[in-house]
């Protein structure tokens, strides 16, 4: 399936540029159907994505609930948790938006279910990141997560990078309305051939999705 690839100077230029493709889409989905559902995953790359779309006048706070992609096994307000930095780069009124994973219950699998019970039918949009070893989300290589089919929401088996996680499955990522992909860095470019391969041999490249668009930073970008 085609995916629309765009290239853009620099990290700063992608950061803006996936955040005013983010808020035309919400827009759309208020014009259309009276809400927009976004879910963001965690990293780097993304927080001053969300810091611009704070700003941006066209998207439609009120309208949106903001669901997490992934979430890392984490105590409240630490530094390796993506909502303490979500937290930090919305103001308090859009906060309100925030649909936190609930990472912190003593029933982590009760837990996962109940966050899949939250999510719409179909998220409108789901922002992905690439890691350099190709896992997206919090599918990470070589964990049984991977081959969830049966449920939208699932833990990670093992640790990844010191912490289990929770995260939306690639069955939440297919019946998604739409997937953007913000990818920047030198270490991407190697992934980022793969993915736009759909290449199955990293997480990344066995999301599928009919609506898929990458805005890559020319660092990232395919030579």
């Amino acid at each position: 399936m085609p995916i629309d690839l765009e290239v853009v100077a620099d990290e700063k230029v992608a950061a803006r540029r996936a955040a005013e493709q983010i808020a035309a889409a919400g827009a759309a989905a208020v014009a259309d159907h009276g809400s927009f559902s976004f879910a963001m995953s965690g990293g780097r790359s993304p927080w001053s994505m969300l810091a611009i779309l704070g700003d941006l006048e066209q998207m439609p706070w009120g309208e949106t609930e903001l669901f997490q992609v992934d979430e890392r096994l984490a105590s409240p307000g630490s530094e390796d948790r993506n909502l303490t930095h979500m937290v930090l780069g919305l103001s308090m009124d859009h906060q309100a938006a925030l649909r936190p994973m609930p990472v912190t219950q003593r029933d982590l699998d009760a837990a996962a279910h109940e966050y899949e019970t939250s999510l719409p039918d179909r998220i409108d949009l789901v922002h992905l990141g690439l890691g350099p070893d190709g896992h997206t989300a919090s599918l990470v290589p070589g964990d049984p997560v991977l081959e969830v089919t049966d449920r939208r929401v699932a833990l990670t088996t093992n640790e990844y990078q010191g912490h289990r996680r929770m995260t939306l499955t690639y069955r939440a990522l297919v019946e998604a309305r739409q997937i953007l992909w913000l990818v920047t860095g030198a270490e991407k470019q190697g992934p980022l051939q793969k993915l736009i391969a759909a290449d199955p041999s990293i997480p990344a490249g066995r999301v599928r999705n009919e609506a898929m668009t990458i805005v890559a930073d020319s660092a990232a970008a395919p030579e």
